[in-house]
Parts: structure tokens; C-alpha cells; sequence
């Protein structure tokens, strides 16, 4: 019986461009793929389908739907941790997606049918980092298709990547994962989203639109550590102010004492809050990388917590696609 594997890494999400209804696009996500770490699953063709996983289950009930197969038999053998900031939740689906095509003989662009799995209705660097990796900006959605509601499921088509760069091989990213709440999804997510969209000052966005066109993109463009470092942590920040009432603060607890001390490192170039958290990143580079991960496991104690610490790289690839092992 043939198998399909997918195997993808996680992604960091920086921030978005703009939250206010008074611009003419709305969101804009701002991430880099990680190389780690990642989610891999094995597909192979059957009569219904069938995963012990609930949530991969979920998604292959999708991906039959969406590409018309009668079934799938899916195994999760690696998982992103679920609902810290790391797109767990995309890139699951669109393992899922690829994997079931794959196994079936489709050629089935996520792009397309990232719509029918749910994803995409904010956020298109979860479909850009999977096709792709690297650091991506996107284009966001026009603000006219939005009230503080988005779009009825599927009613959507993901937003096209307006900047993609591969980021030096020299570069390394810390990432921090407190054993914590996981972060906002779902229904919850709507909500809190709903709220700050209801609020969200539209010159934080103007702001944010400065720093992504005169310090960010040429800092990614030209591989300036300090200054991308700089601007992510910049617009974290600045993304944090407009989630300050539905999260506790620019950044949710514990995420917020960890920046602080990562801060404070002078390894770290740019540190910041990955989604809803509790994910906290850094970059700095290969020289300073044992440094970096010393001053996240001082973070951790010093403020009573547990969590893993990752030192990786940007993803310069999309999702590793094998069919009986072979790509």
C-alpha cells in the first residue's frame, strides 16, 4: 500500500500590519518559518478515515471533502506543540491536505484548498511558510470584506505573500515554550480578535507601516541582523498595545517577564511574542547562539518556570513531500 509523508516546520508570527477598520486592508501577517520544530504525517489510501488523532482526524475529514477521495488513514509520528504560537493548527491541516493528495496521485495546491480546511482567514504566512519557508509579509485582506466579523468559513482565498526572503544561514532563532495556558484559538480567538478590532487604533498601523517599509524589509532584503532584530521587536511591541485589554498587557503572562529578560541579553537582537503566546523568540547568530539558550534557561528559573528552549534556523523551504520515501 503506498504512503505519503509531509514533514513541515512551525513559524513564528511576528505581528500584523494593521487591526483598525479605518485602513483599506486589514491584517497583514508578518513570520518567518522555522526549520524546528516540526509536524511530519503519514497518509495512506482507505475506504473512510481513520487517525487516532482527533484533531488530524478532523482535518483529513476536510481534505477528503475538499479533493473528493473516498478516505485516508493518517499518523501524526512528529506534532508542533498545539496552541502556544508556533501554527500548529495550519500546518497540521495542511500536512493533512498535502499528504492526502499526495497519496492519491492529486496535485493539490494549499493555497487553493487552504480555504476549505479553515485556514487563511487571517493570517496567510501559516500557506506561505509551508509552501516556501523564509520570512514573509503579506498582503492582509481588503478591509471591505471585514466587519469586526471575518469572512463565513471558507468565503475567502488566502492572502498572496507581498515579500519573501530566505534569511541568512547564519542567523539563529530562540524560541522559548513555557509550560503555560496555551494560547487564544477557535471561538475564543474570534472573540478576543472581535475586541480588538472594535478598538484598534489606526496609527499604530500607519507606525507599523514605517517600520516594515524603511527599517524592516531592507534589514530582511540585505540580511542586517541588529536592524531586523530591531524592527521585529518594534512591532511586537506595537502589536502588543493593541491587545493590551484581551491578553493582560503589551504581552500575556508569562510571556511578558520572559521578553523582559530576554531584553536584557546582548546576544538577542530582537525578541518578541509569537502570536497569542506563550512562545517567546529571540535571533541573534550562530556565534552567540550557546549564549542565547544559557540566557533563556536563566529566564526560566529566575521566574519559576518550566518550558523547552529551541535553537533553529529559518526555513529556506516549504514542506518535505515523500511518496514511499521517495521526493
Amino acid at each position: 500500500m503506498p504512503s505519503a509523508t509531509v514533514t513541515t516546520g512551525g513559524r513564528l508570527h511576528v505581528g500584523f500590519q494593521n487591526l483598525s477598520l479605518a485602513r483599506r486592508r486589514i491584517y497583514g501577517g508578518i513570520g518567518i518559518g522555522l526549520e524546528e520544530p516540526r509536524v511530519s504525517v503519514v497518509a495512506e489510501p482507505a475506504r473512510a478515515v481513520e487517525s487516532v488523532d482527533p484533531l488530524a482526524k478532523t482535518y483529513a475529514k476536510r481534505a477528503v471533502e475538499a479533493l473528493e477521495v473516498p478516505g485516508v488513514s493518517i499518523t501524526v509520528d512528529e506534532q508542533l506543540p498545539r496552541h502556544v504560537g508556533l501554527g500548529s493548527g495550519t500546518q497540521l491541516a495542511l500536512a493533512v491536505l498535502a499528504a492526502t493528495a499526495r497519496v492519491h496521485g492529486l496535485d493539490a495546491p494549499v493555497r487553493t484548498h487552504a480555504p476549505a480546511m479553515g485556514r487563511g482567514g487571517r493570517s496567510g504566512i501559516g500557506v506561505a511558510t509551508f509552501e516556501a519557508g523564509g520570512f514573509v509579509v503579506d498582503a492582509g485582506h481588503p478591509t471591505n470584506r471585514f466587519t469586526t466579523e471575518p469572512p463565513a468559513e471558507g468565503d475567502w482565498t488566502v492572502p498572496p505573500a507581498v515579500a519573501r526572503h530566505d534569511l541568512p544561514d547564519d542567523w539563529r532563532f530562540l524560541v522559548v515554550v513555557p509550560e503555560a495556558e496555551p494560547g487564544r484559538c477557535g471561538e475564543n480567538e474570534d472573540a478576543s480578535m472581535r475586541a480588538v478590532v472594535e478598538r484598534a487604533d489606526p496609527a499604530v498601523a500607519d507606525e507599523i507601516a514605517g517600520i516594515v517599509t524603511r527599517k524592516l524589509l531592507p534589514a530582511a532584503a540585505e540580511g542586517r541582523l541588529e536592524a531586523f532584530g530591531e524592527a521585529i521587536t518594534e512591532i511586537g511591541r506595537k502589536n502588543g498595545t493593541w491587545y493590551t485589554d484581551v491578553q493582560g498587557g503589551v504581552f500575556r503572562p508569562p510571556a511578558g517577564v520572559l521578553v523582559e529578560a530576554l531584553e536584557a541579553c546582548p546576544v538577542l537582537s530582537g525578541v518578541g511574542q509569537s502570536s497569542w503566546g506563550p512562545v517567546v523568540y529571540g535571533v541573534t547568530n550562530r556565534r552567540h547562539a550557546a549564549d542565547a539558550r544559557v540566557a533563556a534557561v536563566d529566564a526560566l528559573e529566575d521566574h519559576d518556570l518550566e518550558g523547552r528552549i529551541i535553537v533553529t534556523t529559518a526555513a529556506t523551504s516549504g514542506a518535505t513531500i515523500t511518496v514511499d520515501g521517495k521526493e
